[in-house]
Formats: C-alpha cells, structure tokens, sequence
C-alpha cells in the first residue's frame, strides 16, 4: 500500500498530462528507461524533460495556429509557374513571402483577373506567417460579411474584435460578388480597427476604381480605399486564366488517349 505522499507508478503518467506536460507522460516509460541507461544526472533528466516539453509545446502552438486559421488545401509556391502570367513583380511577392510587410504593419494587395494564382500566393504567404508564430486568419470576402452580418450590435461588436486581434488577416475575392453598401461599412469596420497598427492581405479581381460596383451606393469606399493603401504594397498580376490553361491541356490529353 502506498503512503498518502505517493503517488502510484501507473498513475505519473495521467498526473504528468494534468500538470500540461504532454511529451513526458507519452514517453514517460522510454524517458526513463535511457536516463537509467545512460545514467543520466538529474539535471541531465530536467534538461531533456525540459527541451521535449518546449518541443511539444511548439507543435502544439503550430497546430492550434493552423486550425485557426482554416487556410485549407493549396498549391506550394514551389508549384507556381512564374511564367505563365504576362506581368507579375516577382520581387515583391518574394518580398512578401519574408514577412517583412508584417513587421512594419503594412498591408500586401494583390489584384488580378481570376485563375492567374492570387490565392495560391496569399495562402503560401499566411502559411508561412502561421509557421513563423504569427496568428493568421484566412476568410474570402462573402465568408468575412456574412460572419459579421448579425443582428445584434453587441454580437457585431465582439467579432469585429476578433478580426482585430490576429498579426494577419487575409480577404481573398474581394469584387468576385457584389454586397449592399452595409456590407462595405462592415469590411471598413475590419480595415479600421487594424489600421496602422496590423496587416492584412487583399486579393481582388477589381481595380479600386471599380470597387463602387462591388458595394453599390457605399459611401465608405473612399475612405477604405484611403486606409486599406495607405500603408500597403499593392501588386497587379496580368495575363489569361492559367485554370482555363489546364483544362484546355486535360481535354487535349484525353482527345490523344481516346
């Protein structure tokens, strides 16, 4: 019988999980198996129990942050066929790609006629912002309005909030449907509350000047236009649909086969 002070081998390892140290009560037998072997010391024991923890701990932190941010499936820039647009500045999305416009709080746009990449390289940019430590949260434009459409100004409130908080936010499809002008007031609300202080990145197939046809009779748009450029690195990729590329290059392939 144990005394009251003991606590039960079979139970250290559920003790270990409650205490939040994951790795170790996984591992708790192998752990203690190569430390008897080795004959480790005991701050020789602390000092790996310590690294694994730290270790499990940025996993953890990793896929926490990934799952938050509903980034989904997508192509690796590794993928991207830099020739195919007929004008693209490579040196900025690359630029981007490092991060530095989320250190400065800058905002990164990029617009285009669709099926030329825009969301495959914002996606790579947020992935590799979530591996880096960043909060990111990924939405298309129709997602983020319908999200903040509520009825209650208090409701509203709280989740205009939660679009403040993370480092990155990304808009993707911006122009790609058209809202009322209410829906504008929403996405200014977003813009504002991140105004020099946050990043977001944009991507759209409308020029600004065109955004009046996306929120018809918005009387925002002016100023949003005014605080989503102000401090932002707006990049235009020009060229044919490289979706209508591949189909046009499958259909070929199965004419040959049949």
């Amino acid at each position: 019988m144990s005394s009251p002070n003991t606590t039960p081998t079979n139970d250290l390892p559920r003790h270990l999980a409650h205490l939040g140290l994951y790795a170790t009560s996984d591992s708790l037998d192998d752990l203690l198996a190569r430390a008897t072997k080795g004959r480790w010391a005991p701050r020789q024991l602390l000092e790996e129990i310590a690294r694994a923890e730290l270790a499990e701990r940025a996993r953890r932190g990793l896929q926490r942050r990934l799952q938050r941010s509903r980034l989904g499936r997508f192509k690796m820039m590794a993928d991207f066929d830099w020739h195919w647009p007929k004008r693209i500045d490579r040196e900025a999305i690359e630029r981007a790609l490092t991060l530095e416009f989320l250190k400065e709080g800058r905002n990164f746009i990029l617009l285009g006629s669709n099926g030329l990449g825009k969301t495959m390289i914002s996606k790579n940019i947020a992935h590799a912002a979530v591996l880096a430590g960043y909060s990111v949260l990924f939405r298309t434009a129709a997602e983020l309005i319908e999200d903040l459409q509520v009825d209650s100004p208090e409701a509203r409130r709280r989740k205009i909030a939660l679009y403040s908080r993370p480092h990155l936010v990304c808009v993707d499809e911006v122009g790609y449907l058209s809202y009322d002008n209410h829906a504008a007031d929403l996405l200014y609300e977003v813009v504002n509350r991140r105004y020099e202080q946050k990043s977001l990145i944009v991507t759209t197939n409308r020029a600004f000047k065109e955004w009046n046809q996306v929120f018809p009779n918005a009387t925002c748009i002016a100023t949003l236009l005014d605080r989503l450029t102000h401090h932002a690195d707006v990049t235009k990729i020009e060229g044919d649909s490289y979706r209508v590329k591949e189909s046009e290059q499958e259909a070929a392939s199965r004419r040959k086969k049949s």
